[in-house]
C-alpha cells in the first residue's frame, strides 16, 4: 500500500513539474512579454483597434469606460498545473498611463497551450481607485467584473451598464479549451 501511494505521488510531483516545466518554456519565448514599453504600447492599440472593430459593443464601452487596461496577448500553457502570463498597458484620456502584467496560476484536468488577449474596461472610478490603490488586482476580489462573451454582450446595451468593469477577450487562438480571467493577479510593472 505505501508502494502505491508513493506511486501517485510521483505521479503528481511529475504531472506538477511537467506543467511548471511547460508553462516556463512558453513564458521564455519571444512575443509573451514586450521587449519594451513602447512594443507593449504599440501592441496594444493594434490590440484595442482590433477588438473594437470586431465587436461594436466594446467599441460603445469604450466611449464611457474610465480606463481601459489591455492584454493584447497571454500565454496559457498546462498538464494538470499550469498558467497564464501577459503583459498590457493602461490607457486613459488617450494615453498610456501605466504597465501591467497578468498571471493566472491553475491546477486540474487540462493539457495544452493557448494564446489570448484581454481588454478590462474600467467604467467606474471606484475600479481606477482599486486599480491604483493596491498597484494592480486580483479578479473575483474587489470590484465586480463581467466577462463579455456572446450572450453577455446581448443581454447589455450603453444604457443598462452598471458595474465596474467589464472584459473582452479576442484572437483566441490554441489547443486548451476556454479562458478565465477568475483568480487573474494583475500587478503594476515598469518595463524598459
Amino acid at each position: 500500500m505505501n508502494t502505491q501511494i508513493m506511486s501517485q505521488r510521483g505521479k503528481s510531483l511529475m504531472h506538477w513539474a511537467s506543467g511548471v516545466v511547460l508553462v516556463s518554456a512558453l513564458c521564455g519565448t519571444a512575443g509573451v512579454y514586450a521587449e519594451t514599453a513602447e512594443d507593449l504600447s504599440r501592441d496594444a492599440r493594434v490590440a484595442l483597434n482590433q477588438l473594437y472593430s470586431s465587436k461594436p459593443m466594446a467599441a460603445e464601452m469604450g466611449k464611457q469606460a474610465k480606463a481601459v487596461l489591455v492584454f493584447p496577448n497571454i500565454v496559457k500553457a498546462g498538464l494538470v498545473f499550469g498558467g497564464a502570463y501577459g503583459e498590457g498597458v493602461l490607457i486613459q484620456d488617450g494615453r498610456n498611463d501605466a504597465y501591467y502584467n497578468s498571471f493566472t496560476g491553475s491546477w486540474g484536468l487540462q493539457a495544452g497551450a493557448q494564446s489570448y488577449g484581454y481588454a478590462l474596461f474600467l467604467m467606474t472610478d471606484e475600479a481606477i481607485n482599486w486599480l491604483n490603490e493596491t498597484k494592480g488586482l486580483e479578479v473575483g476580489v474587489g470590484p465586480t467584473v463581467v466577462v463579455m462573451d456572446e450572450g453577455a454582450a446581448a443581454n447589455v446595451s450603453t444604457s443598462t451598464i452598471q458595474d465596474d468593469m467589464y472584459a473582452f477577450y479576442f484572437n483566441q487562438q490554441g489547443l486548451m479549451a476556454g479562458v478565465s480571467i477568475e483568480g487573474t493577479k494583475i500587478t503594476a510593472i515598469d518595463p524598459q
